[in-house]
């Protein structure tokens, strides 16, 4: 095995351990990573080192923005699902395809949850509607079935000009704004939904990020709390760094399945109201990157909690439709909130939060996504409007798809039949993936691996040695970063630490993805649990020769 020295040059020049801590290259926006080179390459200059290669007639211009000069908010920001990690696997990529030898013949990129990067073959049906969206001209040909022009004809009458290359109204096209509040209301059951409450967005992530720019307002003390899931996506904590709010962490019980413990919440409430004005409590269902799915007794006490303490409540629901346990059912925030009564479907501020990018379908290059926000004040709502106009809409293309989810084919039209064997596909063998995953990481010795009930992730703990951690220490990175670079290195495989999702003191994780190929998956695992074994030799052999 490689020394992890040996590691740390690799990625960023050799100098981390004299350079910076860990966590400064993971806001830095570029690093020239070369293999095997012992000169820093990411040096920030100074003002003035810049300023000479500005000069004209002989009178220096300093550069407007630099490091010093930068907004501090975007220097916070922190994305861990695409950070150093992936930057050095595309090195990687690169060298391999150069003919560098490696030992191994490929990088498998668990990092993300790109269902089509990872071989998940599109929904026939979704991919007919948008094409014929894009291509009028071919709502003539006898290729296309006619539940599929059918859907393209209504979207492009809802375009001016008739064509998805128009703008469309800020909040989204009105036809599909109707057919996602359908959908709501089958979803949950006849609660009533208006469309004039659903806003079509560029993904789940873009409207996320728009409520919580209506929301955080204030300085020091008053400035606002967004309380989150810890582990948590680091969409959330980016954003809130972006937007100068205060993250409040509540901890997610790993001892029981990731659990949301209400009294957690309190605690974590009780703690940041001394340094903060919490206004926001976010929660992820089916969790990322825990994959636990809430029980309905557990989002009514969450709904509780909100009512009580005047929080408004964001409900990520991206994974809806990715339920693989038997004893586990999807329940709508809106759902439970109706059905607890009036006085808290009255009176609860909700967004809530649903994709293209996840599911079944794994579209996530279309960027299409909405949300419905309910009990919003109303001169609140014009502001959100007027802000969502300054961005014009959302892509045209992203809504079609949207549609098309919300909208899929029935029982008696042409595409049912082959819509419903493709998407009962890609879930059952997700459901088998979960599984699998479980099983194949609870085998290995130092490792633990929760029930994946769903979303697309396990996040197991790992158990990293006492001299292992004296080591990362000694390179300026948290311990599970120095392991998952070990691992990439050695293996190809590219994995996220759980220091980028949040863990508890002194606890070890990494997140993966269930979405490579079945036999790929099982090629993944076992690479880790061979890792992972001569890992632990590794640094217990070390132990046993410093003592």
């Amino acid at each position: 095995m490689h020394r992890s020295p040996a590691i740390a040059r690799s990625l960023v020049g050799g100098v981390l351990d004299r350079y910076t801590p860990w966590k400064t290259y993971r806001c830095l926006p570029a690093l020239r990573l070369r293999q095997g080179t012992e000169v820093c390459a990411v040096r920030r200059l100074s003002t003035a080192e810049v300023s000479v290669v500005s000069s004209e007639n002989g009178k220096i211009r300093e550069k407007v923005l630099t490091m010093e000069t930068l907004n501090p908010h975007i220097v916070a920001v922190e994305y861990a699902v695409r950070g150093p990690i992936v930057m050095k696997a595309g090195e990687i990529e690169t060298e391999l395809h150069q003919g560098v030898k490696k030992p191994f013949t490929e990088v498998i990129k668990a990092n993300i949850g790109d269902a089509h990067a990872m071989g998940q073959q599109p929904i026939t049906f979704l991919r007919q509607v948008v094409a014929l969206c894009t291509c009028p001209e071919l709502l003539d040909s006898p290729v296309f079935p006619e539940d599929a022009k059918m859907r393209a004809r209504r979207i492009l009458q809802g375009c001016a000009g008739k064509s998805i290359g128009s703008y469309s109204a800020s909040q989204g096209l009105s036809c599909i704004r109707e057919d996602i509040a359908m959908y709501m209301e089958q979803r949950d059951q006849g609660v009533p939904t208006n469309p004039d409450n659903i806003y079509l967005s560029t993904g789940a992530s873009d409207g996320i990020v728009s409520i919580l720019k209506l929301l955080v307002t204030g300085e020091g003390t008053s400035r606002t709390g967004v309380m989150i899931p810890i582990p948590q996506y680091p969409l959330y904590s980016a954003a809130i760094s972006e937007l100068g709010a205060v993250q409040v962490n509540y901890y997610l019980d790993e001892d029981h399945c990731w659990a949301l413990d209400v009294n957690e919440l309190h605690k974590a409430l009780s703690a940041a109201k001394k340094y903060c004005n919490p206004k926001v409590l976010c929660i992820i269902n089916p969790g990322n990157p825990t994959g636990q799915v809430q029980s309905k007794k557990c989002i009514e006490e969450v709904i509780n909690f909100a009512y009580e303490e005047k929080l408004f409540l964001l409900s990520d629901e991206v994974y809806q439709d990715n339920v693989y346990s038997p004893d586990c059912q999807f329940h709508s925030f809106k759902k439970v909130l109706y059905e607890m009564g009036p006085e808290y479907y009255n009176t609860v501020e909700l967004a809530s939060f649903h994709s293209t990018s996840k599911g079944y379908m794994g579209e996530c290059g279309f960027r299409g996504g909405y949300m419905e926000v309910i009990n919003l004040d109303a001169e609140v709502k014009a502001q959100m409007v007027k802000l969502l106009s300054v961005r014009l809409c959302p892509p045209v293309s992203g809504q079609a798809a949207m549609d098309v989810v919300v909208n899929p084919p029935r029982p008696g039209e042409p595409s049912f039949e082959l819509f419903a064997k493709e998407k009962n596909s890609v879930l059952n063998t997700l459901a088998e993936k979960a599984k699998l995953t479980e099983k194949i990481l609870n085998t290995v010795p130092g490792i633990k691996c929760n029930p994946v009930q769903g979303a697309m992730y396990a996040f197991p703990r790992i158990f990293i040695p006492p001299n292992a951690v004296e080591e990362a220490k000694t390179l300026g990175m948290p311990p599970d970063m120095l392991y998952c670079l070990r691992l990439l290195e050695e293996t190809g495989i590219c994995i996220v630490p759980g220091s980028g999702f949040g863990q508890k003191e002194g606890t070890y994780h990494f997140r993966m993805t269930i979405l490579p190929p079945t036999e790929k998956l099982k090629l993944l695992l076992e690479k880790v649990k061979e890792f992972h074994i001569n890992f632990l030799q590794h640094y217990s052999s070390l132990d046993a020769t410093s003592r």
